[in-house]
């Protein structure tokens, strides 16, 4: 099973994001504190239970790691939402979802293309 790799300061979201260049990172936002980032979370774990290994897993907490998750809108250029994942490739987001649309399905139909 894949693990989604916490992302706590800005060093490690930029590394996250240069490693991208070797195989494309998923980035979970999520909040503690929100049922609709709780279930959001659930379906990303079930989505990872059955991972392509040609992925990275990442996570930021918006609430305890605030900075880094903005600083993550900052870079990538998408608005920041909770829960929300970006896919991001060679440095550069190339999909992206928010709230009910974040399904293990979903996940798995988009990941499949990548």
């Amino acid at each position: 099973m894949a693990t989604l790799n916490p992302i706590h300061t800005s060093e490690q979201l930029h590394a996250v994001l240069d490693a991208s260049s070797d195989k494309p990172v998923l980035v979970f936002k999520h909040s503690t504190r929100c049922p609709i980032s709780a279930r959001a979370h659930q379906e990303v774990e079930n989505y990872l239970r059955s991972a392509n290994d040609n992925f990275e897993y990442g996570i930021i907490l918006v609430v305890e790691d605030r900075p880094v998750s903005l600083e993550a809108a900052e870079v990538l250029q998408v608005k920041h939402e909770s829960p929300q994942v970006i896919l991001v490739k060679d440095g550069s987001v190339v999909w992206h979802t928010s709230h009910s649309d974040i399904t293990a399905g979903t996940l798995q139909d988009t990941l499949s293309q990548v």
